[in-house]
């Protein structure tokens, strides 16, 4: 490495500091209200990498004082083979939207071919939607209204708060349209006044809609799509990809060619990962106040 590599933004630090942050606050809620809130996750049928990922957030959930609660439904297969697979799916996020010690609710994707992401998603509880998922909060989003914001998206933009990179202003490209990170990372940064590009893939010329960018968001699930030649130099690149190439975990972003132009960089891993798990921890705090209060989120 020389002297002109990108400084990495490193997740840690920040996930760090935002959990200690949510223990203090879980502390003055059960000081307050005899309980602590439960954080419940549904996961349909077994997926081993989903598993792994979602006992993590449980885990930090223990380690804040939040209750954590692994919903696991058995899938028997195909629609054909479990035609009540839907049903059984909504009828536990029901069930979890009654709970009145449950604040927040997540549903891991992908959801198997035979459950309806629509029917899944307007069933969970607004209120308790911490993870921004509902079309009431990606509605409250793009209105500029406070709502619950997709965990992934939010923790991107929290990185660039957190390492003091000017907002306003600035020329912001977003590389991906998904509903849980492309859109409303574009639709944060237009809020933080940041003069916003969406590409996607069917934009013409990426590298020259990157090459503008002073802060630029990848999020489209394709390792290396952006390289080092593409970047305006000294940019700052946030990756929110997550991709297994072979033994390894790499982002959308060449890191080898990228840090020797950016001027800052999220690594993958260890970038915005644990940010996201840190800050679905305090939309849970969030929810749980506004739900004890009788007051909306």
């Amino acid at each position: 490495m020389t002297d002109a590599q990108a400084r990495l933004l490193l997740g840690a630090p920040v996930a760090a500091e935002i959990r200690a942050s949510v223990r203090d606050d879980i502390a003055a809620f059960v000081a307050r209200r005899g309980y602590a809130p439960t954080l419940a996750i549904v996961l349909v049928g077994r997926d081993a990498p989903s598993a792994v990922y979602l006992r993590q957030i449980l885990k930090a959930c223990e380690m804040a004082g939040i209750g954590g609660r692994l919903v696991e439904i058995e899938s028997g297969g195909t629609s054909r083979t479990d035609p009540d697979l839907e049903a059984r799916v909504t009828a536990a996020i029901e069930a979890l939207n009654d709970d009145p010690f449950v604040a927040g609710i997540i549903v891991q994707m992908p959801l198997p071919p035979s459950v309806r992401l629509r029917t899944i998603i307007d069933t969970i509880d607004p209120a308790k939607d911490i993870d921004g998922i509902h079309p009431l909060n990606a509605g409250l989003l793009r209105l500029g209204y406070e709502g619950f914001l997709p965990a992934t998206a939010h923790a991107a933009i929290e990185m660039l708060h957190r390492y003091d990179v000017p907002i306003a202003g600035r020329e912001a490209v977003v590389v991906g349209r998904s509903n849980v990170v492309g859109m409303p990372a574009a639709f944060m940064l237009v809020r933080e006044h940041a003069t916003v590009t969406v590409c996607h893939s069917k934009t013409v010329d990426l590298a020259a809609h990157v090459r503008r960018a002073e802060i630029l968001v990848v999020a489209a699930g394709r390792p290396g799509l952006i390289t080092g030649s593409m970047l305006r130099p000294g940019a700052v690149v946030v990756d929110v990809g997550i991709n297994v190439v072979g033994d390894a975990i790499v982002g959308d972003v060449d890191m080898d060619s990228a840090r020797s132009v950016a001027g800052a960089i999220t690594p993958v891993p260890g970038g915005v990962g644990p940010v996201t798990n840190a800050i679905l921890l305090t939309h849970l705090v969030r929810a749980a106040v506004a739900q004890a209060d009788g007051a909306p989120a």
